[in-house]
Order: C-alpha cells, then sequence, then structure tokens
C-alpha cells in the first residue's frame, strides 16, 4: 500500500477510494429490505413510490440546519464526528486502516470559523517513509492556512454545505424506492447523478460505468422522518468487490461547539502537511 493511495481517501469526504482493502459492515434489514429492483411480468419498470421517494428527500432537511452527530464507515476507514452551525465549528475525526497494517493514519479535525487544526497519528511500518513524518507526527494539532485548504475536499470544511456524507445529493439521486417497514426504505440510486456526495470519491463513481446508474440502497428514518441511516451496496464488480457504505446521523439539534485546541497544543502546518493532502 503506498502513501500516495492512502491519502487518497484520508477525511471523510474522500473516505472510499478503489484500491484501498473493503471492510465488511453489518445492517440490521432483514431480507424484506433488501434492496433490488424488480420489473413486472411484461418488462416495464417498476412503478415509482412517489410518496416514499417524497419522504426521502424531506429527511435530509434538518442536516442543512448543522447541527447533528455523524459517522461514515467504508473500505477500511470510519470517520465520525458533529457539526454545530450555530457556533461556525465542526470536529471529524477519521481513522484509515488497522493498528496492524504497514501504515495507518488516524486524524483529529476541528474546524472553529475562521480557523482550522489537524492532528495527525502516523502508524506501522511505513509511517516514517511519509514525507516529513518526523514534523507531521508530533502529537500536537496543526494550524492550517485557510487559502491553502479552500476547496479541498481533505482539509477544508464548507459551512454553506454542513454535510460531509452529501445525504441530499443522494437522495435526489434515488430512482426507485418502496417502503420497506416503519421508517425503512429500500431502492436504488444514481450514482452518476450524485459525484457531490462527499461520502463517495467521484473516482469509484467513473470506475462503475454504467453499474453506477442502479445501484441498491436502504434507508431508515425516526420518527420524526428525519434521515438516521443509508447504507449504499457496490456492485460485486467494484473495487473492492461489493463493498457497503453506511452514513448515520444521530443527535439532531443536540451538537454542541468544538473545542479548540490550546495554544501549547498547536504548531503552524509544514508544507509537507498540505502535500499529503493534495
Amino acid at each position: 500500500m503506498t502513501v500516495r493511495r492512502l491519502s487518497a481517501g484520508l477525511v471523510a469526504v474522500a473516505l472510499f477510494t478503489p484500491g484501498v482493502a473493503a471492510c465488511t459492515t453489518t445492517g440490521d434489514a432483514g431480507p424484506s429490505a433488501t434492496p433490488t429492483a424488480t420489473a413486472s411480468a411484461t418488462g416495464a419498470a417498476p412503478e415509482v413510490d412517489t410518496d416514499a421517494k417524497q419522504a426521502l428527500l424531506d429527511s435530509t432537511r434538518e442536516i442543512s440546519n448543522g447541527n447533528f452527530r455523524f459517522s461514515m464507515t467504508g473500505a477500511g476507514s470510519v470517520a465520525e464526528g458533529q457539526v454545530h452551525q450555530p457556533s461556525q465549528s465542526a470536529e471529524i475525526k477519521v481513522r484509515l486502516g488497522e493498528s496492524t497494517d504497514d501504515l495507518a493514519i488516524s486524524l483529529d479535525l476541528i474546524h472553529a470559523k475562521p480557523d482550522s487544526w489537524v492532528k495527525l497519528d502516523l502508524q506501522g511500518q511505513a509511517a516514517t517513509s511519509v514525507p516529513g513524518a518526523d514534523r507531521l507526527n508530533l502529537g500536537k494539532y496543526h494550524h492550517l492556512d485557510q487559502s491553502r485548504i479552500k476547496g479541498n475536499r481533505s482539509l477544508g470544511f464548507d459551512f454553506d454545505k454542513v454535510d460531509p456524507a452529501g445525504s441530499e445529493a443522494l437522495t435526489q439521486a434515488v430512482t426507485e424506492v418502496r417502503r420497506t417497514g416503519d421508517g425503512a426504505y429500500a431502492g436504488t440510486l444514481d450514482l452518476s447523478k450524485a459525484a457531490d456526495a462527499g461520502s463517495l470519491d467521484p473516482s469509484v463513481i467513473t470506475a462503475l460505468g454504467p453499474e453506477a446508474k442502479s445501484v441498491p440502497f436502504t434507508a431508515k428514518t425516526d420518527a420524526q422522518g428525519r434521515l438516521t441511516e443509508m447504507v449504499i451496496q457496490l456492485p460485486e464488480g467494484s473495487r473492492p468487490a461489493g463493498q457497503e457504505i453506511k452514513v448515520t446521523y444521530s443527535d439532531y439539534g443536540n451538537a454542541t461547539a468544538a473545542t479548540k485546541p490550546s495554544a501549547d497544543q498547536v504548531v503552524e502546518a509544514p508544507p509537507e502537511l498540505y502535500n499529503l493532502f493534495d
């Protein structure tokens, strides 16, 4: 595993790239929720459940208010954190790889407008081969230059687009959906229409080719109709094969302001840090 391949998926918006070992996650959707699109005996396309689709579209509205906790898992990566729009702050913790891998990286990102910081933890036998590792693996937060991370899918955060997973884009890409239970849904979506969703690296969509237009998913909402879970099952022909991507939301309205690191725990980010995430 090379450093360059690893760095391509280091943060929430770029977790799920081809070429990284897959991980298997489990959901609690039963057989009735298996997201398969079926055609009628005449070969006609399945009838769209417009009520179910609208319910999914509506389920992401509360996310735009920017007060929630979230998690994303897939391809050996985990990201979790919270967004607190009232204080213009967010915290995201990312783990890519396992401690037994040649190289594993953990990140602790803090955004508190107008500042951002990231603390890296490089582990594994290959950690010392990362350029500038002695300046990165300090156990302290690196203060980031906003002019260098603006628009960066790895280190930046856009408080005008507060959802790291991009679930609004995903629900808008739904092509078929049906209810499978109380607050439970299953169907297919066209990932080629969801390239802006942060839970997918665009290279994954490109690699899927025509298969990207009909990808199975399941979703869950809470009693208030707010999205709590979405699971996307990439086709078996994808790389990694059959990869599952899971996004969850919780604690709507109950997130808290991010805690800024103290001055004695902060250093200015060196050039090697920005190079790693380019």
